[in-house]
């Protein structure tokens, strides 16, 4: 089996070709967010061009600018290199020809190396300066399926060096660094690898949650479908500084190009030599696989993951025993999400030092986050902890078309919902967000604007919240039932005064549930009461909605019959638009409020409320009652 200084030597010859083409290089990038918007199309276009063009083409991950997708970077021998957005199949040649000529100005984001003239520098744009990328460094620059791209690059070389340092010191570094768990619990990383490396038992194992469930976040995805060995890598080092032998990756199926990436990538480090009996030659014993989990939400818990893994339902489980005591096939185990081994990796090779230049005296060192919502600009990004909230969301280009930011919904449905007014000077870390009564989260953040309703939100967490109970515990099964029933009363405007006292009551109840899903589950509707109650209060009692938003009040009227009226009735999906005594009208009865009417005639039909000054009758439904499971 070849050496580590061998396979380096074999990875700078592949890599050249890329870092100093001879001929110019169009590099696609080819990740679930790309693919959205027609990325293989693009790909295989630009492909077919280069057979009598005279260029390359290859593919890469994630660049983070989801916005801008297809993303296209185009690199010339000399080292001039810009990327391009919106470069679509039917736009391929076109975008080619321009790009190989000079440069092609209407997809320009930025330049990432070389003085072009009229084209900004990559670095300085608002996406751009906010970010430290070090554990992002890979991605949307190598070829993710390319294993000789990451070794050039460094790729395995921490490994190695760790390798050479006592395990128990490795530790020691890692608890020095702050390094926490990115997944939104925020434990210290290196006193878990301790628990594991101090138990008795053998064998030991790891297991790499990639079980990423919440809404609006997609950090780990990102990392999984662009650098793959970053994250394998973590979980080496993890590996010989805890003893552990065998690794799972749990990741979702929902998430294939990962699952494929992951499964290359683990495959690519047995050919190698980098996962086996003896990894590059080091001693440690260790390999990999991947486990494709069914989409379960309960099994972002550690317990509830496990339970799968070991081939049971996915249902949190009360602690002891921890995982490090009792975990995979009941042995000691350690779970750490994708960031946090890929934080590993990024921790030892920028070296300690240069990882406590960043992020606060608490919290070190960078962290990923999506933004989504109502921003101008949507993707991921690596910002150092610490960053406030409305310096990331300048970052995103602020609120689309300039409407007033009213939220933030972030890390989740678990983790809270917390107004402009203070989320906006909030720094980035997890300290600040706990004594608001909400949490930080892994990473997903979604904002929201004045047309937004919270109430209609907590409508949209709630039923998501009670889908995804395991139901083993009575406390969040029946909690979380009781809790919908109360939200979506007062999201028809049939509440009442006693329902905040009644919600309050189910949210203190919850604390008592077995695991986080069940005691976190009141959050956002705690956080509702607390800083939207007034809006809460207009749902209730006084039967309306001031965004517009809840169906059950409000209904739709045409108030001008012009053209654009014509237009909008064939797109209305239940034929709601109908004509009479040569007048359009809408049938109030089989209107199911989409508004893509008013996408078509803004100005000529209207929202109203549904109830003015009429009090609704309050209706419960026996099924909704009666449902326990």
């Amino acid at each position: 089996m070849a050496t580590y200084d061998e396979l380096r030597a074999a990875a700078d010859k592949a890599w050249k070709a890329v870092e100093a083409p001879s001929r110019p290089l169009f590099i696609v990038s080819i990740n679930t967010s790309s693919i959205a918007s027609g990325a293989l199309d693009t790909l295989a276009r630009l492909q077919g061009l280069s057979l009598g063009d005279g260029f390359d083409v290859m593919q890469t991950g994630d660049t983070g600018f989801a916005w801008m997708e297809p993303v296209v970077q185009v690199v010339k021998p000399g080292g001039e290199s810009i990327l391009y957005g919106h470069v679509t199949a039917s736009r391929a040649e076109a975008f080619a020809a321009a790009a190989l000529k000079g440069v092609a100005s209407e997809h320009v984001i930025g330049s990432v190396s070389g003085n072009v003239a009229g084209v900004p520098a990559l670095a300085d744009s608002e996406w751009m300066r906010i970010q430290t990328r070090w554990i992002m460094a890979n991605c949307g620059v190598i070829d993710p399926d390319n294993i000789d791209h990451y070794i050039a690059r460094g790729g395995y070389g921490v490994y190695m060096a760790a390798s050479q340092t006592d395990a128990e010191e490795l530790i020691k570094v890692i608890t020095g660094s702050t390094l926490r768990g990115h997944s939104g619990s925020f434990f210290s990383t290196g006193t878990k690898w301790g628990f594991l490396r101090s138990a008795k038992a053998e064998p030991k194992y790891l297991v790499c949650n990639a079980d990423e469930g919440d809404p609006g976040a997609w950090v780990n995805r990102v990392m999984m479908e662009s650098d793959p060995h970053t994250i394998l890598e973590g979980m080496l080092i993890g590996a010989y500084a805890t003893g552990a032998t065998y690794g799972w990756i749990y990741l979702r199926d929902e998430y294939p190009l990962a699952i494929e990436r992951m499964n290359r990538a683990i495959q690519q480090c047995r050919e190698r030599g980098i996962f086996g009996d003896d990894a590059l030659g080091t001693g440690v014993r260790f390999d990999a696989e991947v486990v494709r989990g069914a989409g379960a939400y309960v099994c972002g818990d550690e317990t509830g993951l496990l339970a799968s893994v070991n081939d049971g339902r996915g249902m949190p489980k009360i602690k002891p025993p921890f995982p490090a005591q009792s975990g995979v096939l009941g042995m000691p185990t350690n779970v750490n999400n994708v960031e946090t081994y890929a934080s590993v990796t990024t921790l030892l090779r920028v070296t300690p030092e240069t990882f406590s230049t960043a992020g606060t005296e608490a919290n070190r060192g960078t962290k990923l986050f999506t933004v989504s919502g109502a921003v101008a600009r949507t993707g991921c990004l690596e910002v150092p902890f610490g960053t406030k909230v409305n310096d990331l969301l300048a970052a995103a280009g602020g609120i689309a078309g300039g409407r007033a930011f009213k939220a933030i919904q972030q890390g989740g449905p678990l983790s809270g919902l917390l107004p402009a007014a203070i989320a906006g000077d909030l720094p980035l870390e997890p300290e600040p967000f706990r004594p608001l009564g909400a949490g930080m989260g892994g990473g997903g953040i979604v904002f929201l604007d004045d047309t937004a309703c919270v109430v209609d939100m907590n409508v949209m967490t709630s039923i998501f919240l009670e889908d995804e109970s395991c139901a083993r515990c009575t406390t969040c099964r029946i909690g979380n039932q009781r809790m919908l029933e109360v939200i979506r009363r007062a999201a028809r405007g049939e509440g009442d005064s006693t329902d905040v006292d009644r919600l309050t009551a189910l949210g203190q109840t919850m604390q008592y549930s077995n695991c986080f899903h069940g005691s976190l589950s009141p959050t956002i509707i705690n956080n509702t009461l607390k800083y939207f109650i007034d809006e809460f209060n207009v749902h209730a009692n006084e039967h309306r909605c001031p965004a517009k938003v809840c169906p059950a009040l409000i209904r739709y009227r045409v108030v001008n019959n012009s053209p654009k009226v014509a237009e909008a009735a064939p797109i209305c999906p239940t034929q709601a638009i109908v004509q009479r005594d040569g007048a359009w009208q809408i049938d109030d009865v089989k209107c199911i409020r989409c508004n893509a009417c008013r996408d078509v005639a803004p100005d000529d039909i209207v929202v109203e409320d549904e109830f003015q000054g009429v009090i609704p009758v309050r209706a419960t439904v026996p099924a909704d009652v009666a449902r326990s499971g």
